[in-house]
C-alpha cells in the first residue's frame, strides 16, 4: 500500500512539473486625450487578442493630465493630440523622464453646428471672432437671426490648444463659452441646441452633427494629409525614452498598416501617409 501512494505522489509531483506555469500578466497603463481614446481602444483590443500575456489600462482625462502621468511616473504612455510643451519636457527631465513622441494618426478638428442650421461655411476669421465674443449672432455669417451658443474644450484638452494655436491666435476664448471635458460632450451639447457651434476631433463626426467647411475647404482625409485643411494636426502617443519592451511592441502594432493603422480607419480617424 505504501509503494502504491508513493508511486501515485510521484506521479503526481511529475505531471505539475511537467505543466507550464502561466506566464505573469503584463502590463501597458496608458492616460491622456480623449481625441485619441477611441484609436487606441480599438487597435488595443485587436492588440490583447494577439497578444493574450499583455493586457492595457486606458483611461481618458486630456493630453495635459496624460503626459503629466507619463512625466510622474503614472502611465507607461501618454495621449496626446498636440505636441509636448518645453516646459512639460523640463517638467519630465526634474524627474528623470524623457517624452519621446510618436505620431500615429492624423486628424482634422472639424466645427460642427446643429443639422437645422442653414451656415455651410465659415472663415477662419470669423471662427475666430466667434470664439472671441466679437460676433454674437448667427445672422453676421449668414445664417437665422439667434445668438450663436459657444462650445468649447476645457484648458487641458489638447483639441483646445491646437484651436488656441491655429484659429484663436493669440485671441481668448471668451468667458461666455461653455467649456466641455470630452469631444463626445460636444457631440452631445451641439446635437442637441440648434444654436450651437462647437469644434471636434475628425473621428467624432456623426449625423447628428452638420460639419462646417473652413475657408471654402471642407474636411476629409485628403485635405487633411494634404494640410489644405486649416486645422489639421497629428496624433500622438508619448513614452519615456524610446519605445522598449511590450510598450514597443504595442507602438510597432498600431504603426502597421494592417493592424493599428487599419484601427485609425476603422474609428474615423486618419491613417498616417505611407
Amino acid at each position: 500500500m505504501k509503494r502504491i501512494v508513493m508511486a501515485l505522489s510521484l506521479f503526481v509531483a511529475c505531471m505539475f512539473a511537467a505543466s507550464p506555469v502561466p506566464a505573469a500578466q503584463q502590463e501597458i497603463i496608458i492616460n491622456g486625450s480623449t481625441t485619441v481614446l477611441p484609436v487606441m481602444q480599438k487597435a488595443g483590443e485587436a492588440f490583447m487578442s494577439a497578444n493574450p500575456g499583455i493586457s492595457l489600462a486606458i483611461s481618458g482625462g486630456g493630453s495635459g493630465n496624460g503626459i503629466k502621468a507619463l512625466n510622474e511616473g503614472l502611465c507607461d504612455i501618454a495621449m496626446s493630440s498636440r505636441d509636448i510643451k518645453n516646459t512639460e519636457v523640463e517638467q519630465g527631465k526634474a524627474k528623470g523622464v524623457t517624452p519621446v513622441r510618436t505620431a500615429i494618426a492624423v486628424d482634422a478638428l472639424v466645427p460642427v453646428a446643429h443639422p437645422k442650421n442653414p451656415v455651410k461655411d465659415l472663415s477662419a476669421a470669423q471662427l475666430r471672432d466667434i470664439y472671441a465674443g466679437k460676433i454674437t449672432n448667427w445672422k453676421d455669417v449668414g445664417g437665422k437671426d439667434s445668438s450663436i451658443v459657444v462650445i468649447s474644450r476645457d484648458t487641458s484638452s489638447g483639441t483646445y490648444e491646437t484651436w488656441m494655436e491655429m484659429i484663436m491666435k493669440g485671441e481668448k476664448v471668451a468667458p461666455q463659452a461653455l467649456l466641455q471635458a470630452s469631444n463626445g460632450a460636444v457631440v452631445q451639447a451641439v446635437s442637441k441646441n440648434e444654436k450651437a457651434l462647437g469644434y471636434i476631433g475628425f473621428g467624432y463626426l456623426n449625423s447628428s452633427l452638420k460639419k462646417l467647411d473652413v475657408n471654402g475647404v471642407e474636411a476629409t482625409p485628403a485635405t487633411a494629409l494634404s494640410r489644405k485643411w486649416p486645422i489639421a494636426r497629428e496624433l500622438y502617443i508619448f513614452t519615456n525614452g524610446q519605445p522598449s519592451g511590450i510598450s514597443k511592441k504595442l507602438v510597432d502594432f498600431l504603426l502597421d498598416p494592417g493592424k493599428g493603422q487599419k484601427a485609425v480607419s476603422e474609428v474615423g480617424f486618419i491613417p498616417l501617409q505611407k
